[in-house]
């Protein structure tokens, strides 16, 4: 027989609805792939996440997780429970102010090892270090540091809901590592941009007087740099889409569909048309 303060503690809850949503890639076993989104998830479970982080792991293959944006310090995520309406999870994150960016710039670009891995896409294995020798994070190291809430009736928090987003989250990363940056104020292209301009100026190239060109020979191309591939977004997801995801689900449908589904593509669209 079971005690009763274990058939109280913890609310039992109906099983979700099947959900068509983001499936995790990875079937079984780990999901984060890259020592990055690992260290995001060892995080989670040294916060305490441990348990629900399975029930969120199940959540995450299962396909329950309907969306899924980033934008500067917050991650939104739709995702369907039990209810017919699917529950908004949101995990917060402190963005570092310019004036921190400005610091780990610097450091990033004053080695080459490090500018160079990053220019080629790629997450330097001790980033953490020179982070840290500026008195900063790249990862939470509790639960402070983490701002997370749900719609959902669950008391506990983090819940299954956002355990799932945070597991989707991890494989972002592993998609694309410069989302860890982007999560905590800088882009893909503001940051290399940035590291360019500061390699560039610290270590200038010497060529002979004549081999340089008259400013007024290239006054056409002498402020363009070089072109930056814009960071893959996971399922087209981006700052308008967290802005949509931020609503409470609109009571309105447009035949079968619900309205934010029919606004997304224009607020998509806008930002594209503003971006530079």
């Amino acid at each position: 027989m079971s005690n009763w303060w274990e058939d109280t503690a913890t609310p039992r809850s109906a099983p979700p609805r099947k959900a068509d949503g983001i499936k995790a890639r990875s079937k079984r076993g780990e999901i984060a792939q890259t020592w990055w989104s690992r260290r995001f998830i060892e995080v989670l479970e040294l916060l305490g996440m441990g348990g629900r982080l399975e029930r969120g792991r199940r959540y995450a293959r299962a396909g329950q997780v309907l969306s899924l944006s980033l934008a500067t310090s917050v991650v939104v995520a739709q995702v369907q429970g039990s209810r017919e309406s699917p529950y908004r999870a949101r995990i917060g994150i402190r963005a570092f102010t310019p004036a921190e960016w400005k610091r780990i710039e610097e450091a990033l670009a004053g080695q080459a090892l490090y500018a160079a891995k990053l220019l080629a896409g790629e997450m330097p294995t001790d980033v953490e270090a020179v982070l840290g020798e500026l008195g900063l994070r790249l990862f939470p190291d509790t639960m402070r540091e983490l701002s997370m809430d749900c719609t959902c009736p669950d008391w506990e928090v983090p819940c299954k809901h956002l355990a799932a987003a945070c597991y989707l989250l991890a494989e972002s990363f592993d998609e694309d590592p410069f989302k860890i940056f982007a999560w905590r104020g800088r882009s893909r292209d503001e940051l290399l941009d940035r590291l360019r301009a500061l390699r560039g100026s610290a270590a200038p190239v010497h060529r002979r007087e004549d081999d340089v060109p008259a400013l007024a020979d290239c006054l056409d191309s002498f402020w363009v740099g070089e072109p930056v591939a814009p960071a893959p977004i996971q399922d087209g997801a981006g700052p308008a889409d967290a802005v949509l995801d931020q609503l409470d689900p609109l009571p309105i449908t447009v035949g079968d569909r619900p309205l934010v589904d029919l606004l997304r593509p224009a607020y998509r669209a806008m930002t594209a048309e503003e971006a530079p």
